[in-house]
This record gives C-alpha cells, structure tokens and sequence, in this order.
C-alpha cells in the first residue's frame, strides 16, 4: 500500500462501517497495511462486531509479511482472547473454509 489511509482513516471507522469492505479487499490482496489495519479494526470493534479471533488471524497475516507493529498488538489481543476465541483464531489460520464477517 502506498499512502497508508487505511490507517489514518481508522477513526472515521467509527461513525462510517462502509469503509470496512475496501480494507477487508486490500486485506486479502495482501497489503499488509490493510491486514494491520483491519486487526485493529475487529480488535476494537470499528465498524464490526469486536471479534478477537478475527483480529489474531489478521494481525498473524501481517507479522507474516513482517510487520514488527503488528505482532506487539497480537500480543496484546491474545492476552485478552479466551480459549475458545484462541481456538477460533487457529482454525482461520489453519483452514480453507475462511469465513470473513463484515460489517452489520
């Protein structure tokens, strides 16, 4: 990614979830500035639901291309995650049948 709005335009996540769609595609382009981003955003529940396992998943994809910052949030979101939100997050990472929850 070349400008890095996904992350300045966070905030307006808040009052816009419209704009979820857009970071979710560059997300599974592989921009990792999108997959950081969108780990924040189901970590914070920005425009979605909160869900940690979808954010663990995100922000794994993002350490993955090497995203220093990324991996210091997952640690964060991990320490919040339950056992079964844990076991949620593997089963993203391990499985085909992903299933990305957008917005409401």
């Amino acid at each position: 990614m070349t400008d890095n709005s996904y992350l300045k335009d966070l905030i307006l996540l808040r009052n816009d979830p419209s704009k979820v769609p857009a970071v979710m595609d560059a997300a599974l382009r592989g921009e990792v500035d999108a997959q950081y981003a969108l780990g924040l955003i189901y970590a914070e529940g920005r425009g979605v639901p909160l869900d940690l396992a979808q954010a663990h998943y995100w922000l794994s994809q993002a350490i993955a291309q090497g995203d220093r910052d990324a991996e210091l949030l997952r640690n964060i979101v991990g320490s919040q995650m339950t056992d079964e939100e844990y076991e949620a997050a593997k089963r993203l990472r391990s499985g085909p049948g992903l299933r990305l929850v957008g917005p409401e």
